[in-house]
């Protein structure tokens, strides 16, 4: 019997194990992830070796050559990078402005200041999107001082709608979407192009609950733009919202494989991975973010890392996150709760933490409207809530205290009762909150006296006087505040409630002991509304609150001019 050679041997065991090989897809995209697993981990000669490939599988793609010329520039060999930069923009695609920007860098690190000077202006005058405004902001100065002179600029084509695309975005932050919407709209339809307004609005329709208008906006930008990340990571949380389950989870797995080189790409696409409940991905994307080392960095994006460690339950790690952005600001509300309470939070291991730079209670009184009637229960089941109003009220800002009234004034049972009296006690508080607080307690009927301590004295207080003039209280000025309240319950916070109090208490103590003869209570309860609204610019006409109030409008116009004149 003739005995195999090695070489037949192996080829043997080749042909045997034919079956069991696992194809390898080794497509551009496959060396694009190898080529970020390398640049991550700064091994600059592969990701080179890998973007490379990629470029060669997709010439086509504009992004491959620009991440080539990243790395080349990475690497110093600027002459290199600007070749392929100039290869985009003459070749590939005239339209990715921001290679001009890129040259500019590569250009200033080389000394040759003209030619960034060039470059810097062929971005700002032919850039519509404006990614790197503020960074040309700085290049100009530097320009200026080498080159000892002004940078002339005939137009930054960027600017001329950024200006109102930031203001919109300002208004969205702000919970203000109708007003945002009705800016993004202006904007979009001077300039159609704009797709980061296009996205903005699809999100303001999602945060007014138009879930329609919001498939119709993402669907406008992926026809022109199918890959744009913002828009893709929209159209997720959009799914999600609607419980589109399967298209959700096909996109997920392309979101999951994506790997941004842009910053905001890559905080978009981590902040919408956390949000849909991937903190795994999300962690290791906030991450890379940090090791950028980027000076600018925010202490949000330390909080961002925090939650998502958290919620994978990596919670030394989290801590530590949380006293880096404490580090970054110490005056920061958010880290500061987080790292006081810390302890306290993972005795639960259920709580999965939520991705918003502000503390957990604030989150709920941003859609207050919506969660009145539910409030009671999420103060009984919802421990980090619950946890993050009691800090508040204690260690929160001035603003963070006023959120925390009006939210427990719709909870009005023993442990707000509990938690109110004991604010009352702090000797650092402002007496305006301590004020509201027992007014807060009079409006539940809590048993009097209240004890307060104001100017290092503890006191057993009524809130009825605030002035020593007003020695007698007639019941009949406490029911036409009682009346008013009745009235502005659904209308009017907490702050309104109680400035509408010390508005009738100052006119009675103004007037004591002539004050004027209560024939029709209702008529000053609606001046007393009526006013207070104007203070705080709320709509609201004599007509309306006549209706309302069922008094003449010539009763109340002559009361709130009575008020104005001793008063305001």
């Amino acid at each position: 019997m003739e005995v195999p050679t090695e070489m037949q041997r192996k080829r043997t065991v080749v042909e045997r194990d034919k079956t069991n090989i696992v194809s390898l897809s080794m497509n551009a995209t496959f060396f694009y992830e190898k080529a970020v697993h390398f640049l991550d981990r700064y091994q600059y000669a592969k990701a080179l070796k890998y973007f490379r490939r990629a470029m060669e599988l997709e010439p086509e793609n504009p992004v491959n050559h620009a991440n080539l010329a990243g790395v080349y520039s990475e690497l110093g060999d600027y002459r290199e990078s600007n070749k392929i930069l100039k290869k985009v923009l003459d070749e590939v695609d005239p339209s990715m402005t921001e290679c001009h920007f890129y040259m500019a860098n590569n250009y200033m690190n080389m000394d040759l200041f003209e030619s960034a000077e060039e470059a810097l202006v062929s971005y700002l005058e032919k850039d519509v999107e404006g990614q790197y405004l503020e960074e040309c902001d700085d290049m100009i100065e530097l320009l200026s001082i080498e080159l000892n002179r002004d940078i002339p600029i005939k137009k930054m084509k960027s600017k001329e709608k950024f200006f109102e695309h930031d203001r919109a975005r300002l208004l969205l932050e702000e919970g203000k979407c109708p007003e945002a919407i009705h800016l993004l709209k202006k904007i979009i339809k001077k300039y159609p192009d704009f797709i980061a307004a296009q996205n903005n609005l699809a999100l303001a329709y999602y945060y007014i609950g138009d879930y329609d208008r919001t498939a119709e906006h993402i669907e406008d930008v992926l026809k022109v733009d199918p890959g744009n990340l913002h828009a893709l990571c929209n159209l997720a949380i959009y799914y999600r919202q609607i419980q589109e389950e399967n298209k959700l989870s096909e996109l997920l797995q392309l979101l999951s494989k994506t790997y941004p080189y842009l910053p905001d790409q890559l905080y978009k696409l981590a902040m919408t991975l956390g949000l849909l409940g991937n903190h795994e991905m999300a962690y290791h994307h906030f991450l890379r973010l940090i090791k950028t080392g980027d000076e600018a960095i925010e202490p949000s994006l330390f909080h961002y890392a925090a939650v998502a460690a958290f919620n994978t339950k990596r919670y030394e790690k989290a801590l530590n996150l949380w006293k880096q952005a404490k580090n970054l600001d110490a005056k920061e509300i958010v880290p500061n709760f987080f790292i006081e309470e810390f302890d306290k939070l993972i005795t639960n291991q259920h709580i999965i933490l939520s991705y918003h730079y502000f503390l957990p209670f604030e989150e709920h009184f941003h859609m207050l409207g919506k969660w009145k009637e539910n409030v009671l229960n999420e103060w009984n089941t919802n421990h980090i809530v619950r946890t993050s109003l009691k800090w508040g009220l204690f260690h929160g800002t001035m603003t963070n205290k006023l959120q925390v009234l009006e939210i427990i004034s719709f909870i009005q049972n023993k442990d707000v009762e509990d938690l109110l009296r004991k604010f009352l006690l702090e000797p650092t508080e402002k007496d305006k909150l301590k004020r509201m607080a027992v007014f807060l307690l009079r409006t539940m009927k809590a048993s009097e006296p209240y004890e307060m301590i104001t100017n290092g004295e503890k006191l057993n207080i009524d809130l009825l006087p605030l002035s020593n003039k007003l020695i007698t209280w007639d019941e009949k000025w406490h029911l036409i505040i009682n009346a008013a309240l009745i009235h502005m319950e659904d209308r009017y916070d907490l702050q309104q409630k109680y400035e509408l109090y010390t508005l009738w208490v100052h006119f009675l103590t103004m007037k004591y002991p002539n004050v004027p003869k209560i024939n029709k209570p209702k008529g000053w309860s609606a001046a007393l509304e009526y006013l207070i609204a104007k203070m705080y610019n709320v709509e609201i006409t004599y007509r309306e609150v006549s209706e309302r109030y069922q008094i003449s409008v010539s009763t109340i116009k002559k009361n709130v001019d009575l008020i104005k004149d001793n008063v305001l």
